[in-house]
């Protein structure tokens, strides 16, 4: 997602900015998967809360560095149109035009 990013970037490639806006939100709800999961197996057996958290935290950094590379896009979108995309759904966005 940060190549694709910044390629968009690079190329003002407006289409690959808004693949990236909807990998975002993949990201997202995957993340809120792995909580939810992880937070199952935690209540299920202790033994396994000290592990979970890890995976968790790793979890969210990975969806940080997918905000980031959204984040890009979004000023891509912006760049090249000048229609502001910021704080939409990606689907949102999509169903405007």
């Amino acid at each position: 997602m940060i190549k694709e990013s910044l390629d968009a970037l690079v190329h003002e490639n407006v289409e690959l900015a808004k693949k990236v806006r909807v990998e975002d939100d993949i990201i997202d709800q995957l993340n809120e998967q792995i909580f939810r999961e992880l937070f199952t197996f935690m209540l299920e057996d202790p033994r396994k809360i000290h592990a979970s958290l890890y995976i968790m935290q790793i979890s969210k950094s990975l969806e940080r560095i997918s905000d980031h590379a959204a984040g890009i896009a979004d000023m891509v979108v912006y760049m090249v149109t000048g229609q502001s995309v910021r704080h939409k759904s990606s689907s949102s966005s999509e169903s405007k035009e």
